[in-house]
């Protein structure tokens, strides 16, 4: 009987998110919430686990009250019990300061059920570091095994478990004693529609919320701002592609013209590169 934890995010949709060019932040206003798609493939590997080993999947998110939607939307998927760490103390915490926030949280989970296995998605599609899950893992003293594709095992008598993970140019096998944490690629699993009673209990379903004052041994100065030392210079959307240039006349017209463009182009960048 295993005890899976998964960490998820509550994200602006991306496709119609604009940023604010006088402040360089996303600007949010008017945009729709969704759980973090990389997420979602996180809580259903720990539905699948839970079905193949049995035990429990509880989901734990930080964010403002408004995410215990993307609590509801884990328990339609198939978890549990839901966690939601919600204060004005942890407002504007980069990965480092929201990593510290969440690892506290985790204490407070683990004694009243210990915990065997914590998932993340690979990353946050609005910040895109994939850093929170390996900071957690970190704080927690456990192994972080990322960018898996696979669970192929999980041996309970040894404590082991046998993961693929994804490499830049190729797979890997790796073994790693549990507890320990994984970060999970989409492609891990198809999330299917969920069945009318998980959706008749995600409805119902009020999660457990907590604030600052619910942790305990909490170091205010790592939340929030405070406890982030990362620094944004400048955010901008990046210039759409200019379309290509059409060359006409016959074959050898249309040669002779690629290869002016192409020795112009060397030029330049002769030319530019002789100036540094």
């Amino acid at each position: 009987m295993m005890h899976i934890l998964v960490c998820i995010k509550q994200v602006p949709d991306t496709k119609i998110i604009k940023i604010d060019p006088k402040t360089n932040t996303l600007d949010r206003r008017g945009v729709p919430a969704i759980l973090n798609p990389y997420d979602t493939h996180a809580v259903e590997e720990g539905v699948r686990l839970r079905a193949r080993y049995g035990g429990k999947v509880s989901v734990l998110s930080m964010g403002p009250p408004q995410a215990v939607a993307a609590i509801k939307k884990c328990v339609e998927i198939g978890a549990d019990a839901g966690y939601l760490i919600s204060d004005r103390a942890f407002a504007g915490a980069d990965t480092l300061a929201t990593s510290y926030a969440l690892s506290k949280a985790i204490e407070r989970i683990q004694k009243e059920e210990p915990i065997d296995l914590v998932i993340c998605g690979k990353m946050a599609i609005d910040g895109d570091t994939g850093q929170v899950g390996p900071g957690i893992a970190r704080r927690m003293g456990i192994p972080a095994l990322t960018s898996v594709k696979n669970v192929q095992e999980i041996n309970g008598a040894n404590k082991e478990i046998l993961v693929h993970r994804k490499l830049e140019d190729g797979y890997e096998l790796l073994q790693s004693r549990v507890p320990c944490l994984l970060t999970v690629e989409k492609e891990i699993n198809e999330v299917p529609y969920s069945p009318m009673p998980n959706m008749i209990r995600a409805a119902r379903y009020k999660p457990v919320v907590w604030t600052v004052n619910d942790l305990e041994d909490v170091d205010r100065a790592q939340l929030g701002l405070k406890g982030s030392p990362t620094i944004v210079g400048k955010m901008f959307s990046p210039p759409k592609p200019e379309g290509g240039k059409r060359l006409e006349g016959k074959p050898e017209q249309q040669v002779r013209a690629l290869v002016d463009i192409l020795m112009k182009e060397k030029r330049e960048l002769l030319i530019e590169g002789g100036t540094k």
